[in-house]
């Protein structure tokens, strides 16, 4: 199985990757091997996390305050939102 973003989803985690870069260098490559390892995680076993709403499922990352919201496709899991989770938790909805 594999996974593919929502053209915003990717770019809401690029520019948390340049968040957290210029916050401390590296700690950027840090929170996208962590966003990296949940995806995985969710590729690999994709009912494993929790249905937020429809057949859409939130993983947390480990170590930063995001969660990858992604839904189960025939083809892989497609990423609908690296979100930040103290942002307005419904913005992703109209993806």
């Amino acid at each position: 199985m594999s996974f593919s973003f929502h053209p915003e989803a990717e770019d809401e985690f690029n520019n948390a990757i340049n968040y957290y870069e210029d916050i401390e260098p590296g700690l950027g490559y840090d929170f996208a091997l962590e966003v990296y390892s949940t995806i995985q995680r969710s590729v690999e076993f994709p009912k494993a996390w929790a249905i937020l709403e429809g057949e859409v499922r939130r993983s947390l990352v480990s170590r930063f305050p995001y969660g990858v919201l992604y839904s189960e496709e025939p083809t892989g899991i497609y990423i609908l939102a690296v979100m930040d989770l103290h942002r307005n938790p419904g913005y992703w909805k109209r993806r």
